[in-house]
């Protein structure tokens, strides 16, 4: 391994980690915090809670391009720590927001300027020996799982601890103090314990993207991987909205569904976290595209059962079971495009990748939202399944044309 390579990556799985955290610490509670600032109606609490939540992956979707070609131009570290810096200014500002439309604002910065994660797996895979990167792709992964996983039992509990000792909307203010000054933390970790072995190159030097993608030998499967990020994507923001509206129809009159809600909730992460080691190594070893696709099928298959289930504990079982799918989902599809990218093109091609992701969380979020409100919940897993299942097809008709 190059001299410094433990450290760095270390330090970027924590980073990773702490942004997961940082994220599903306070965004859960954003709509309870909105509904404190003022005297709202219903409509106007869930209009600015969905805005809150949007407008970060619209912003996010825009401007990935434009950091993407600074990242080959400048190094991913300083990208890193341009969204880490932002991300702890914005968090902290947003816990002293007076009304919800500055909430919103306060997002839509944060999505312009974020991008910690897509930043530092795109750091770790230009430094990471080809042998291990299903690996390290893999871990990049669990760190965030990992957050966001920790980040809402947090999250619940410095809210009810302060709303109970200072009142009113402090309760929900203190959580973005907090990530925000955990993120100057990152800061401060990335710039003092990163080194990114990266020769800046000057505008005038920079291939268009258009000259590298004409010249990528394998152009068609980064465009499949783009794709393949947007629906997988699509598939997990389609189902996260409305998990305990489900183990809640399974339980009417019920009096602990938000506990077993948040059970059914965090077993996907828990999956991922389980199998992502095992599955990196074996990455490594029978190569990503087949991972790629044993994830997807076995993702599309575990859908079902969901869909027909009764039982909210049958459904978070086939929920971990999913989560342990998702492992072979994503970091897949990073090491892929890893493997198959010039390391002069590493920022822009994992900026237009953070890009597709975006769209896939808003396509993902709208299309869960707008099913179950036109069928059932059920329909959700249904549908959610056969994208995946699309997305299976896709890969393997590309790989049988190619092969």
């Amino acid at each position: 391994m190059p001299d410094g390579w433990h450290k760095a990556f270390a330090t970027l799985w924590l980073g990773n980690l702490i942004t997961g955290m940082g994220y599903s610490m306070t965004m859960p509670f954003v709509s309870l915090f909105i509904a404190d600032l003022g005297h709202y109606s219903k409509f106007e609490i869930s209009m600015y809670s969905g805005l809150a939540f949007a407008v970060t992956f619209i912003t996010q979707a825009i401007m990935s391009p434009i950091w993407g070609s600074l990242a080959d131009r400048k190094g991913r570290k300083l990208m890193c720590l341009r969204a880490s810096g932002v991300m702890a200014l914005t968090i902290s500002l947003t816990g002293l927001a007076m009304n919800a439309g500055y909430i919103v604002l306060m997002r839509a910065i944060q999505g312009c300027f974020s991008g910690y994660i897509n930043n530092a797996t795109a750091l770790m895979a230009g430094e990471t020996p080809h042998r291990k990167s299903g690996w390290v792709m893999s871990q990049m992964m669990t760190a965030s799982t990992a957050g966001n996983l920790i980040g809402p039992i947090l999250g619940g509990a410095l809210s009810s601890f302060f709303g109970n000792l200072l009142g009113g909307a402090w309760g929900y203010r203190v959580p973005f103090f907090i990530t925000g000054f955990l993120m100057a933390m990152v800061f401060l970790a990335t710039l003092l314990f990163v080194h990114e072995d990266f020769k800046p190159v000057k505008k005038a030097e920079m291939r268009p993207m258009k000259d590298i993608m004409a010249t990528l030998p394998n152009l068609q499967l980064i465009i499949v991987m783009f794709v393949t990020t947007m629906l997988v994507q699509s598939a997990n923001m389609s189902i996260d909205p409305i998990v305990s509206l489900y183990v809640k129809s399974m339980m009417p009159g019920a009096q602990n569904i938000a506990f077993i809600a948040g059970v059914v909730a965090a077993t996907p992460g828990l999956g991922t976290l389980a199998a992502s080691s095992y599955i990196g190594h074996k990455m490594d070893q029978i190569g990503p595209l087949k991972i790629l696709r044993l994830g997807l099928l076995a993702g599309a298959l575990l859908f079902v059962p969901m869909a027909i289930t009764h039982s909210p504990w049958a459904l978070a079982a086939w929920r971990f079971l999913l989560g342990m799918a998702s492992a072979g989902m994503m970091p897949a599809a990073q090491t892929v495009l890893t493997l198959n990218t010039p390391p002069e093109s590493f920022g822009r091609i994992f900026s237009y990748n953070q890009s597709f992701q975006a769209m896939g969380s808003v396509i993902g979020s709208l299309l869960g939202s707008g099913i179950s409100g036109i069928f059932d919940y059920a329909t959700v897993f249904w549908v959610t399944g056969a994208t995946l299942l699309i997305n299976f097809a896709l890969v393997l008709i590309f790989q049988r044309k190619n092969s």
